[in-house]
């Protein structure tokens, strides 16, 4: 058993060398010296996260099958490709054909008529910054590390917010900028609606559990989704 002023540098060290602002990776098999400075809640949140960006990597692939024009305006050649380099590479989210927006700036630019490029891009990898944001950027979680359980609420919203607009927000001819749900037919497909509402019951569940480590009370915020702006993450 690993001594406890041992333990406390090696969180020291561990910490300052995570990975920043990607996705978080599969959780190693077996023990390793990163164990050791983990606590329970630490374990929670990593698994937390995962689960959420396996949703978010999910919604993308539904997103471009439902939008094939979007992936046509990409620089990936196939659909596997344009998901990869949303979710696997090391870009801090932060694509060039974002014109340097990151978060919900970058969510913004998928709805607006101005904008010429890939919107599934834009939507994805803004709600992945915005996420990751919340997590303080960070991939991997040690003994030392807080988070904010404001932010996660905020993010949280954020969602609800971004998925109003994907339902709703319609370009100068009326049409929507991107196509989620198939109201049409026998029987409607709301597969977009459950897979966006793990990741919200997620990012919840995380406010909570830190609130109550943090002994911090969240400030609720209650606003029409049609008219609801962007809650800020610091």
């Amino acid at each position: 058993m690993p001594r406890p002023h041992v333990c406390i540098a090696l969180a020291t060290v561990l910490a300052a060398c995570a990975p920043q602002g990607t996705v978080p990776a599969k959780s190693p098999q077996g023990i390793t010296p990163s164990q050791f400075v983990k606590s329970d809640i630490d374990r929670v949140t990593e698994a937390h996260q995962r689960e959420i960006f396996a949703n978010l990597k999910l919604l993308t692939e539904k997103l471009y099958r439902r939008n094939p024009r979007e992936l046509r305006k990409g620089r990936a050649a196939t659909l596997d490709m344009a998901v990869a380099r949303i979710f696997e590479g090391e870009h801090q989210w932060n694509f060039a054909e974002l014109k340097g927006q990151r978060g919900t700036a970058a969510i913004h630019l998928a709805f607006r008529d101005d904008y010429a490029g890939d919107r599934v891009l834009a939507f994805s990898a803004g709600l992945g910054g915005m996420i990751q944001s919340a997590f303080r950027d960070k991939t991997e979680f040690f003994v030392l590390d807080d988070l904010d359980a404001q932010n996660l609420y905020n993010a949280a919203r954020n969602v609800e917010i971004a998925v109003w607009k994907l339902s709703h927000a319609r370009d100068a001819r009326g049409e929507l900028y991107l196509l989620s749900n198939e109201g049409a037919g026998p029987v409607p497909n709301l597969s977009f609606e459950r897979e966006f509402g793990k990741v919200i019951a997620s990012l919840d569940i995380m406010s909570k559990i830190v609130a109550d480590k943090t002994n911090r009370t969240v400030v609720k915020v209650v606003q029409s989704l049609a008219t609801a702006v962007f809650l800020p993450i610091k």
